[in-house]
């Protein structure tokens, strides 16, 4: 393990004590590059703040430069040319698609109501 001396104000100083032996992790986490763009989580979340209704939520799609890196990965795994950023990504874009296959069934009901 290295050790790494920084100089930082005193009332980050005592903030930082704080964390003890959390730290690390902490940094390790801020350095992390996220995944996915964040302007994609952008456009879903502003898609669901929206208060859609089921019919746009049944009708929403990927952006076509979701769809093309989508593409590209999926053609990239087939050829077990994926490195593991890009496996990462992929795992992360296949949960948002299962966050958004949930949430289109949970709101097929009222798509096609029963006649009772």
């Amino acid at each position: 393990m290295s050790i790494i001396t920084i100089e930082v104000p005193d009332e980050l100083s005592g903030q930082l004590t704080q964390m003890g032996d959390r730290l690390p992790e902490l940094l390790a986490q801020f350095l992390q590059q996220p995944t996915i763009p964040v302007h994609i989580y952008r456009y879903i979340l502003n898609f669901l703040a929206s208060t859609p209704t089921p019919e746009e939520i049944a009708d929403f799609k990927p952006t076509p430069e979701m769809q093309d890196r989508l593409q590209t990965l999926l053609s990239r795994s087939k050829m077990g040319q994926l490195t593991p950023a890009e496996h990462q990504e992929l795992d992360e874009y296949e949960q948002i698609e299962h966050l958004i296959i949930m949430l289109k069934a949970g709101n097929l009901h009222y798509l096609n109501p029963v006649n009772e």
